[in-house]
This record gives C-alpha cells, sequence and structure tokens, in this order.
C-alpha cells in the first residue's frame, strides 16, 4: 500500500478535524483543463478513479532513478502530491489543503519493499515519517497479493492491505485496512477499497479504484477534471458510528 497509501497522514488529518472527504450534491463542476506538471518533469499518465478523483503521474529530471511523482484533483481542484522511489517508499507527500509536507525518515526498523512483495507474495513494513511541523508519526502495516485484474486494458496485481499509524509517544492514530492494485510494468500502488478509522471512532470507507488509465495522445490526458462518482455524497460516519 506504500505508493497509493501516501495520502494516509492527510486523510489523518482531515479525519481528526470532522471534515469529509467527498463533495456535496450539485457541486459546480471545475473547468476542464489540461494540467502540465513542472519545469524539468514528464506527465506519463492520467488516471481518472473512483471517489471523483483523478491522478497525474509524472517523472522528473531532477529525482533519483526510479522515483515518482503523483498530484490528486478533486473537483476544487490539487488537493495533494507526493514522490515515491523504486521500492514506492513513501519519499514527501504533501496535503495542500493544510499545507503540510510529511518525509520518510530514512532510518526504518523495515521499510516497505515493492521488489519483496512481487518476489514472495508478502511484505511488512516499520518507518517513520515527520512532518514539517515536527511532529513524527510510526507507520506499520503488511501488503499480501491476491490475484491478478485487468481494468481498462491494464494489468494489475490485486492486493490486500493493513496499516496502523502511531503518535511518538505511542498512540494508535488511525487503522486502515482495505485493497489496491499495484502494476509491476509501471512500478506503484493505485488505490482500492478502503475502511479507516481514526482515534475518536470515526470511521470512513472509500473507493479509489482506478477506472481509466490515459496515456499521452489518448482524449482525457491531463485532464484535472474527475468523471466518476462526482454525483455521490460521501459522508464520514460520527465517531462511534457503524461501519
Amino acid at each position: 500500500m506504500h505508493g497509493a497509501g501516501a495520502a494516509g497522514n492527510a486523510t489523518m488529518r482531515r479525519m481528526g478535524r470532522g471534515l469529509c472527504l467527498a463533495l456535496a450534491l450539485g457541486a459546480a463542476p471545475a473547468v476542464a483543463a489540461e494540467w502540465k506538471p513542472p519545469q524539468g518533469c514528464r506527465l506519463e499518465m492520467t488516471v481518472q478513479q473512483r471517489s471523483c478523483t483523478v491522478a497525474q503521474h509524472y517523472r522528473c529530471q531532477a529525482d533519483a532513478p526510479g522515483d515518482q511523482w503523483v498530484a490528486y484533483f478533486t473537483q476544487e481542484g490539487l488537493v495533494s502530491q507526493a514522490r515515491i522511489d523504486a521500492e514506492t517508499r513513501w519519499m514527501e507527500s504533501t496535503d495542500l489543503v493544510s499545507g503540510i509536507t510529511d518525509r520518510l525518515d530514512l532510518e526504518a526498523r523495515d521499510h516497505a519493499s515493492l521488489s519483496t512483495l512481487l518476489k514472495t507474495g508478502s511484505d511488512d513494513f516499520d518507518f517513520w515519517t515527520q512532518s514539517d511541523t515536527g511532529e513524527r508519526l510510526r507507520h506499520i502495516g503488511r501488503d499480501d497479493l491476491t490475484g491478478t485484474v485487468e481494468i481498462d486494458g491494464e494489468p494489475l496485481d490485486s492486493t490486500r492491505f493493513s496499516l496502523r499509524t502511531f503518535s511518538e509517544a505511542g498512540d494508535l492514530l488511525i487503522e486502515r485496512n482495505g485493497t489496491q492494485f499495484v502494476s509491476r510494468d509501471l512500478g506503484r500502488f493505485f488505490g482500492g477499497v478502503e475502511t479507516s478509522t481514526d482515534w475518536t471512532g470515526e470511521t470512513q470507507e472509500t473507493d479509489d479504484s482506478p477506472v481509466r488509465f490515459i496515456r499521452p495522445g489518448e482524449p482525457g490526458f491531463g485532464s484535472t477534471t474527475p468523471d466518476y462518482d462526482c454525483n455521490m455524497q460521501m459522508v464520514g460516519m460520527p465517531a462511534g458510528g457503524g461501519a
């Protein structure tokens, strides 16, 4: 879950503030636009996802070999961006709503490893991230391969994951469980169906599964307008609420 889960810290903050992740019914659609990556970077793929989100996947010349970026858009615009390395470790992720960036602590008990997952069928991880506000978080979890699927012509491995995020003091802040997808060709994870529960008992169920993979020259490449589930209102469950 390491690649697609880079937004986990942002999710925890939104849940902690008691905010909903989805858009109200009848929200005005965003103006269609073709997104351009920063100078020195190349947009490789646009992915239309469930939950009214669209992801722009790009690489930058100045980064280490194997590093990849993703920028996520909702109807409100750009909401987060993240960089992973060749092992899909969360190198950095920025919640553009709060303005907070989290970065990977390079000292870890067990770093996430895509190559281990693909070779053995499972991967345990136990690592830390630190935000630019000084907050340190510990992430402990596991990924397991569960089969293969094809979505919009893209061959993917399906996965099951579990993740617990703790404060520096050892308090459990958020627990996430669900399914995701991983591309061997692209070397990255894509979202799926998951359940997240925070320290107050508030629970959210989301589906960020990919629907369309759009490459250069294809209609919709670079589009920042989400196409799927945008007429659905998704609300976080109140504290103590059931799933």
